[in-house]
């Protein structure tokens, strides 16, 4: 029996999902961590202008994060249920098929971004005073591109065969090089965003490398080979029919903070765009630990759908379920307890302080229903459903939160826009709820008919 097999058919699906969790986790706390120190640093080290500059590129990033979770979440669906299926040749050329795809977006999006940066910066909200900031950090930034989309994608592909833990320390490279690098660049070497945006790409790189040096050792089961680096048709189809919801949730992400900056600038935005952009990046800590029980969780509904065993597809929803909410009510706990003293890490700045106060216990009031939803979306990526899991991806952002963003400030000023957070949650939670629900019965018939 070959070691991916024996880690994903585990029944113990307990055991098996925090197996997977735990690292995916750890990693995607790191990834967080290193993005809150590039916000903190540049805070301490540039300013109030320094963290708008940032914030206003983050929208760049998310694109091509979501990109990079197009191609992996796509590809080790496919993955999964292939190994599953014990079709080891369909995997292998399904990581050809995505490595020849991010590094042509890759180079693609790279290039269109520089070509275009200040249309760009100015299209995301970016202040007369932020704007400089902003293109000296995205200048950087862009250079790194097809490393980041490699590692986005590198990282859900690893997963698909259970290799977690060798994920998790794919962003544990980047994430402490970055964190150690900030402050040289920043701080020693006086070299402001564009230091902490050098310290980014530089760490990405080391972390493409490390992954490259895992595909080409005897510790991965996958093997990358130049013959399967070709355009597969039918293997690139599935892949973005399959990925287009987490690419979904994650574009829709970059969208509502493109929405939230403009609208912003009409609120002193050269205070309330910095705010957001601290809050955004702290709400996005806090939900890693839910993106980690997803990431363990969808190769084991995937595989397990593979071989057919829908009784552990259930288990894996239950106990998916009851984990992510768990987290979800730790880090409401946490933001509303300490909201002051979160935001006074990032700046000094008192004006900061007490608006970033108010704003974040506004947004995280209904937190605990997030970690439902992704869940929501990321079995039906798993079962290579991508019609429900591409609604639930939308239904958040571009359903309920980017109208309310636009609708509730005109009768509530700028507390509309924060209130709009916990209206969306509470919606896209009983929307989600409603699809779950279905898809039990269904595997719930299918097993009474087995009997």
């Amino acid at each position: 029996m070959n070691s991916e097999k024996h880690i994903l058919s585990d029944n113990n699906i307990t055991k098996l999902l925090i197996r997977l969790s735990v690292p995916a986790t750890v990693g995607m706390f790191a990834m967080a961590f290193y993005n809150l120190a590039d916000t903190i640093f540049v805070g301490r080290g540039v300013g109030t202008l320094g963290i708008g500059g940032v914030a206003i590129v983050f929208p760049y990033q998310m694109i091509v994060l979501a990109m990079g979770h197009l191609l992996g979440v796509g590809g080790a669906s496919i993955i999964s249920r292939s190994l599953g299926a014990n079709n080891r040749d369909k995997a292998e050329r399904t990581l050809g098929s995505v490595y020849l795809l991010v590094f042509i977006l890759g180079i693609s999006i790279a290039v269109l971004g520089s070509i275009f940066i200040d249309e760009i910066l100015s299209a995301f909200g970016a202040t007369e005073a932020i704007l400089p900031y902003a293109k000296e950090y995205m200048q950087i930034i862009l250079i790194g591109t097809t490393f980041f989309l490699f590692l986005v994608a590198s990282n859900n592909v690893i997963r698909s065969e259970g290799r977690a833990k060798i994920a998790m320390g794919t962003m544990l490279v980047s994430a402490v090089m970055n964190i150690i690098l900030d402050p040289i660049f920043i701080f020693v070497l006086k070299m402001g965003v564009k230091g902490a945006a050098i310290a980014t790409v530089i760490s990405q790189f080391l972390a493409a490398m490390y992954i490259i040096y895992f595909f080409s050792s005897p510790r991965s089961s996958l093997h990358f080979h130049r013959k399967s680096l070709k355009f597969d048709l039918t293997i690139i189809k599935e892949i973005f029919s399959i990925g287009i919801s987490a690419f979904a949730r994650n574009s829709t992400g970059s969208f509502m903070v493109i929405v939230i900056n403009n609208i912003l600038k009409n609120y002193d935005g050269n205070i309330s765009i910095p705010v957001f952009g601290i809050i955004h990046r702290v709400l996005r800590f806090i939900i890693m630990p839910i993106i980690g029980i997803a990431q363990g969780y969808q190769p084991i509904v995937g595989y397990n759908f593979g071989a057919g065993n829908y009784r552990n597809i259930l288990k894996a929803i239950k106990r998916g379920v009851v984990l992510s909410t768990a987290l979800g009510y730790i880090g409401f706990i946490i933001l509303f307890l300490f909201p002051t003293t979160i935001i006074s890490i990032f700046t000094p700045d008192p004006e900061l302080i007490k608006y970033g106060t108010v704003a974040l216990r506004l947004i995280i009031l209904a937190l605990p229903a997030q970690g439902l939803h992704f869940l929501g979306a990321t079995t039906f990526q798993a079962l290579g459903k991508p019609v429900p899991a591409f609604f639930l991806s939308l239904s958040y952002r571009i359903i309920f939160l980017v109208p309310l963003v636009l609708i509730l400030p005109s009768y509530l000023g700028v507390t509309g826009v924060w209130i709009a957070f916990p209206i969306s949650d509470l919606l896209t939670l009983f929307l989600t709820i409603s699809f779950l629900y279905r898809l039990a019965g269904k595997f719930q018939q299918k097993l009474l008919r087995d009997q």
